[in-house]
C-alpha cells in the first residue's frame, strides 16, 4: 500500500508538472471598449458590464463585476450571424476550458477552429473564464466565504447579463476539457434542466476515484492555492465531494443528452511527431470517465461515449471531439446535426 500511494503521488505531481500551466492574462487588448446601451443589463445579484470588447465582427468580450467573484471576470461571446441587426434569441452554447490556461476565456478561439465551425451555427458561444484553477465551483474557504463563487459566476450572473443584454435564450447547451469537462457534468446535474446537453472530453467525471483527489490537490498547489480551501478533505468533508462529483450524481442527469470521450494516453494519430506517450493525465482522465459511463449505464441513462485510444491530452483531440459531439450538443440545442 506504501508502494502505491508513493506511486499515485508520483504520478500526480508530475501530471500536473506537465499539463498545468501558470501565467494568466489580464484582459484582452486586441481592441478598444465601446460603449452600447446593453452594457446597462444588471443580474439580480448587482453583477454588471464594466467593459465590452468587440474584437472583430463575430467576437466580443466582456468584464463583468462580479459580486460571486468578489473582483471582475471575463467571457468572450461568438456572435451568431444576424445578432447585429436581429432582435431576437438564440440557443447559447457554453464551451469551458481546463486548468492553468495561458489564454483563459479565449483558449477555445485561441487553439482550435471553434470560431469558424460554429460561423454558420444559429448559436450564441459563450466563453467564460474560469481563472487559474477556479474548478467550476464555490470554494469552501473551511466554511467560511464562498468566494470566488466560480459556478454563480458562470450559471447565474453570465447567464443573466446575456440573456438581458445580449440576446442569450434559454435552450442551452455546455461541454468542456478536462477540467472543463467536469464543469460541464456539474453544472448540467447540479441544474437539472438548464442544460439541454452535456459534453465532457478528458473531463475528470469521477472526483473520488482512487489518484484523482490527488491530482486535484496538485493542480491547485500548483497554481499557489490552498488545496483544503476548495472542498476541503477528500474524507473529513465528504459531503462536499460528494454534492459536487458528477459519478455521485447520475440520476440527476437523466434526460440531459450527453457525451463522453477520452484517449488513452498512447501515441495517436493527432499527437506530434516524437511527441513522447502520455502515461500519466489522459489515462487519468479516462479512468475517470469511464467510471462514471459505466455508471450511467448500469442506471439505464443514455450516454454516448468515444473511447478512442491513442491521443494525449491536447488541443487537437479535442478539437476533433468537440466536432464529433455536435449531433449530441445540436439535438439538445434544437439545431441541424
Amino acid at each position: 500500500m506504501l508502494r502505491r500511494s508513493k506511486w499515485v503521488a508520483a504520478v500526480c505531481a508530475a501530471v500536473v508538472a506537465a499539463a498545468v500551466v501558470v501565467a494568466l492574462p489580464n484582459g484582452p487588448a486586441e481592441a478598444q471598449p465601446v460603449s452600447r446601451a446593453r452594457t446597462t443589463a444588471v443580474a439580480d445579484d448587482g453583477a454588471r458590464i464594466a467593459e465590452e470588447i468587440r474584437v472583430d465582427e463575430r467576437t466580443l468580450d466582456l468584464r463583468i463585476t462580479s459580486p460571486a467573484l468578489g473582483t471582475s471576470g471575463w467571457v468572450r461571446l461568438l456572435l451568431p450571424r444576424g445578432w447585429d441587426t436581429q432582435t431576437r434569441t438564440w440557443p447559447v452554447l457554453y464551451l469551458l476550458h481546463g486548468a492553468g490556461e495561458v489564454q483563459d476565456y479565449k483558449s477555445w478561439t485561441a487553439f482550435t477552429d471553434a470560431a469558424a465551425f460554429t460561423a454558420d451555427k444559429d448559436v450564441l458561444v459563450v466563453l467564460p473564464s474560469d481563472g487559474k484553477a477556479g474548478m467550476y465551483s464555490p470554494w469552501w474557504n473551511f466554511g467560511g466565504s464562498n468566494k470566488p463563487d466560480w459556478e454563480t459566476f458562470h450559471v447565474t450572473e453570465i447567464r443573466q447579463l446575456i440573456e438581458r443584454g445580449y440576446g442569450a435564450g434559454t435552450v442551452r447547451a455546455v461541454a468542456g476539457l478536462s477540467i472543463g469537462g467536469y464543469g460541464a457534468m456539474a453544472y448540467a446535474f447540479r441544474h437539472p434542466g438548464m442544460f439541454k446537453a452535456a459534453a465532457s472530453y478528458s473531463g475528470v467525471l469521477n472526483t473520488t476515484i482512487y489518484g484523482v483527489p490527488n491530482f486535484i490537490q496538485m493542480i491547485l498547489m500548483r497554481e499557489g492555492l490552498n488545496f483544503y480551501s476548495l472542498w476541503g478533505n477528500e474524507w473529513m468533508q465528504r459531503s462536499i465531494w460528494t454534492a459536487r462529483n458528477p459519478y455521485d450524481n447520475v440520476e440527476k442527469l437523466r434526460g440531459t443528452r450527453l457525451y463522453v470521450s477520452s484517449g488513452d494516453g498512447g501515441t495517436g494519430p493527432l499527437d506530434p511527431p516524437g511527441n513522447s506517450p502520455d502515461v500519466m493525465i489522459e489515462p487519468l482522465a479516462k479512468l475517470s470517465s469511464s467510471s462514471f459511463t459505466d455508471r450511467l449505464k448500469q442506471a439505464g441513462i443514455p450516454v454516448t461515449t468515444n473511447y478512442y485510444g491513442g491521443g494525449s491530452h491536447i488541443w487537437p483531440y479535442w478539437q476533433r471531439e468537440f466536432k464529433a459531439s455536435w449531433p449530441v450538443l445540436a439535438a439538445g440545442l434544437g439545431l441541424p446535426a
